[in-house]
């Protein structure tokens, strides 16, 4: 019988555990007491089962519960979620922390259709760690943001992305800005030679979403990015199967979770398609620990069945001075986002965003 593997950490007192494990199983799947169950296709097709219970050093309990594939996730994107962490999510003492899929689900999701290297394909950049930079603030006019893509363009970063705040305003259109983007991005690598990577943001109802998508691609869009959490984790699987193009995935509303950060940036958006991920890193505003980061990059890039591995992207409040440093912690296999600090010194842009691109070069070849 092919399993689900699902890991959850407990905070409940070690005489409660066991308990409280038999309890999740019968939660994510029958949801009814344990004596309900006497059909012998749903004890043996349906019911989850605990599969081991251990302690960390912490004290806290980890139950590790398998959850029969055929019966009950099947293949589709939003079942799977359901009985990973669905009703248990409403549970304060239980936080999801691992998850552990057999190879027909993940043929069905199939992860990132273009990875890390369809994306260093695409930049034409084979070895270094890669730059990238978000056009904001939210407020600004098509045109003006275009003008800024321009600065960071002609500075040779590779990747410049809509803020995630970016949709489709009144004084912003979606319709209007994406060409105004692309037509600076085009005009720039015509004067230079350097293709920086336009990245429009998608946001919105799963229709507004698939026609922006629809638009961007027809303006000639080379990827897109949208936030999952935002969306909803099967609508931003069906996003990266209609795109035909690389997806990024941005990390708000993330933290309206108990997955640890670690499963859900580095193991599930992975799953769902996303072929690079942006999360907040241990240096800036948010201070996840080293730890966590370190465990997030390694399950976007490790081997995993037949899915490609994506890339990393941290961010959230990276400073110019943190650049070399952070290489050295993440690789040349990341994408390195360093926003609002490129606009700190009026009239500086241009050049701040070259030390940012210097840096990152000068940081790769050591």
């Amino acid at each position: 019988m092919e399993a689900l593997r699902v890991t959850y950490r407990l905070d409940v007192p070690a005489a409660d555990a066991a308990a409280r494990a038999e309890a999740i199983a019968l939660e994510q799947t029958v949801e009814v007491p344990r004596v309900v169950v006497r059909d012998r296709f749903i004890e043996e097709q349906i019911l989850g089962r605990v599969a081991s219970l251990e302690f960390d050093d912490e004290g806290a309990a980890l139950a590790t519960i398998d959850y029969p594939v055929a019966g009950t996730a099947g293949g589709d994107p939003a079942q799977l979620l359901g009985v990973i962490f669905g009703m248990t999510s409403l549970q304060s003492d239980a936080e999801c922390i691992d998850v552990e899929l057999p190879p027909p689900l993940l043929d069905a999701l199939r992860g990132p259709r273009f990875g890390i290297e369809g994306l260093r394909k695409l930049l034409r950049v084979e070895r270094r760690a890669l730059t990238c930079t978000a056009i904001k603030p939210l407020g600004h006019s098509p045109k003006a943001l275009a003008s800024l893509l321009a600065d960071f363009a002609r500075a040779g970063i590779d990747v410049v992305k809509d803020d995630q705040g970016l949709g489709d305003h009144a004084f912003c259109p979606f319709s209007e800005r994406v060409p105004a983007c692309l037509r600076a991005a085009a005009e720039v690598a015509d004067a230079t030679g350097h293709h920086a990577l336009y990245v429009p943001n998608l946001m919105g109802t799963p229709s507004a979403v698939f026609e922006q998508l629809r638009i961007a691609r027809d303006c000639g869009a080379r990827a897109v990015m949208a936030s999952p959490m935002l969306l909803g984790l099967p609508t931003f699987f069906e996003l990266v199967e209609r795109a035909s193009l690389p997806v990024l995935a941005h990390p708000s509303f993330g933290g309206a979770r108990r997955f640890a950060p670690d499963l859900l940036f580095g193991s599930l958006l992975r799953l769902y398609g996303a072929d690079a991920v942006i999360f907040v890193g241990y240096a800036g505003r948010f201070g996840t620990p080293r730890a966590t980061c370190r465990s997030l990059v390694d399950r976007l890039r490790r081997p995993w069945g037949p899915l490609l591995p994506a890339l990393p992207v941290p961010g959230g409040g990276v400073q110019l001075e943190n650049v070399p440093e952070l290489l050295a912690f993440y690789g040349p296999d990341t994408m390195l986002l360093v926003g609002g600090s490129l606009q700190i010194e009026e009239g500086a842009v241009f050049e701040r965003s070259r030390a940012f691109v210097r840096s990152v070069r000068e940081a790769s070849r050591t």
